[in-house]
């Protein structure tokens, strides 16, 4: 059965879809069968492993408004591994009709269900905001992984997300577990950053993740050529940085069996 990790932070740009897009590219690379799942209505993480969002028939919106069967939504990508649910700016309403749905929070985590045991990993990208469509990935999630940038604010939005997560928890998913924090967007150069990075690490040393994401232009330059990193420039650090994050969540998990 796979495992379901959200990648969340309601504060935006601080690399949620690069993360959720170049960790699930990296899972699929060193054979784990990995499913994208797009839960934010600009579509970025379909774009980014090269899917045409305009393009599309069905998609998430379809799975968890219209019951559609994601067997027949979820899409190939050019990594054999990897596979994608796909969303599009139609997701955008499905905020207002998720209202008056029974069981609304729990639409996403239903349907997974239906295909979790095809894969090792489901790797959700959420929109950054505290909306329903996050919440019904982190009802469907077992865990949240958190890009964090090393900025001055990242501490706010670190307690902000910490603050959603035991509402979750407390209301509709007890089960949901920190996976770990990652910092992103570092630049050893800045000051601010490394302080930002001790801080993070003293306040939480078993959460965080020993991979940094560094401040890298062939990884910001990716997804404008619908590529993973990986597919890019496999040679680059910000390529390097995602495949030790992938093999570095993997040790967590073995370590836990």
């Amino acid at each position: 059965m796979a495992k379901t990790i959200c990648i969340a932070n309601q504060k935006g740009g601080v690399g949620k879809t690069t993360t959720a897009v170049n960790l699930a590219a990296s899972l699929a690379v060193a054979e784990k069968r990995t499913l994208l799942v797009d839960m934010d209505p600009q579509g970025n993480a379909c774009s980014g492993v090269g899917v045409d969002r305009d393009g599309l028939g069905e998609t998430i919106y379809d799975v968890i408004i219209n019951d559609a069967d994601p067997a027949g939504v979820i899409v190939a990508t050019d990594f054999a591994q990897l596979q994608l649910l796909p969303s599009n700016t139609e997701l955008s309403g499905a905020e207002l009709e998720l209202v008056a749905l029974s069981g609304r929070e729990t639409r996403l985590k239903n349907a997974l269900a239906t295909v979790a045991a095809r894969y090792d990993y489901i790797i959700i990208d959420c929109p950054p905001s505290l909306s329903l469509l996050t919440v019904n990935a982190l009802v469907a999630a077992d865990s949240v992984l958190i890009p964090l940038q090393c900025e001055f604010y990242a501490m706010e939005g670190l307690s902000h997300i910490l603050k959603t997560l035991q509402l979750v928890q407390r209301g509709l998913n007890p089960a949901l577990s920190i996976e770990g924090i990652l910092l992103t967007m570092y630049d050893g150069r800045n000051n601010l950053a490394r302080q930002v990075s001790e801080e993070i690490r003293a306040h939480f040393p078993r959460e965080t993740f020993q991979t940094v994401i560094p401040r890298n232009v062939r990884l910001s330059e990716a997804p404008s050529h619908g590529q993973p990193i990986l597919s890019y420039d496999i040679t680059s650090r910000g390529a390097s940085s995602y495949l030790e994050l992938a093999r570095e969540l993997i040790q967590r998990e073995n370590a836990h069996d």
